[in-house]
């Protein structure tokens, strides 16, 4: 799904006014409607602890819930280089973890890992003839600056996946979000799974 950012807005959402986690995309949506808003996806974001908090960076509506991460440890957050993805009025940018700079007018902003693609270059990680094949989603920015949110029909490696982001939707930068229980949801499709709780979920909603 392309997101052209002049018709649309991207946001992150994590709880409800109460500090009640929403949990599920279908709970996030019903939110959004009953603010008015025009929902056009919802997905989920980052990778999150055991605890059910953000793993890395998280901010909403322009607040820092969440400090970004600068350790290293086991697993796909942590396959390095990892990154953020960041939405300001100037438009959308994934950057390496380590070159991010969190200015003021960043509004949305989530951290993952890996980076599947920084400027044009596939993670250095990654081999066309892995055998970890999953469902995942992924966030893409494009040149021309749309942001693109990518979720696999079927299992695929994160090289598979890094290169159809690059070559087929055409991102110079793409960051992976999640596997496994990932979802990208959009109304008038099936309704979204209930069975595994996210954390942060990104919304498209019309401006």
């Amino acid at each position: 799904m392309a997101v052209d950012l002049a018709r649309f807005r991207i946001s992150l959402h994590w709880k409800d006014g109460a500090g009640r986690p929403y949990g599920t995309i279908q709970a996030l949506a019903d939110a959004l409607a009953a603010r008015g808003a025009r929902v056009a996806a919802v997905t989920n974001a980052g990778i999150y602890e055991r605890d059910g908090t953000p793993l890395g960076l998280h901010v909403e509506n322009g607040v820092v819930l969440r400090p970004i991460n600068r350790e290293t440890g086991a697993g796909n957050f942590y396959l390095m280089p990892n990154g953020v993805f960041a939405v300001s009025e100037d438009g959308a940018r994934i950057s390496e973890t380590s070159a991010f700079g969190l200015d003021p007018g960043v509004r949305t902003a989530t951290q993952s890992g890996p980076l599947l693609v920084l400027d044009g270059a596939i993670h250095p990680a990654f081999r066309p003839n892995s055998s970890s094949r999953r469902s995942r989603n992924a966030v893409g920015v494009r040149a021309d600056g749309a942001v693109v949110l990518a979720m696999t029909r079927a299992p695929v490696n994160l090289w598979t996946m890094a290169k159809v982001l690059r070559d087929d939707l055409g991102c110079p930068s793409a960051l992976y979000l999640d596997g496994v229980i990932s979802q990208l949801w959009v109304p008038g499709g099936a309704a979204p799974e209930t069975r595994y709780p996210y954390v942060g979920m990104l919304a498209v909603t019309e401006r």
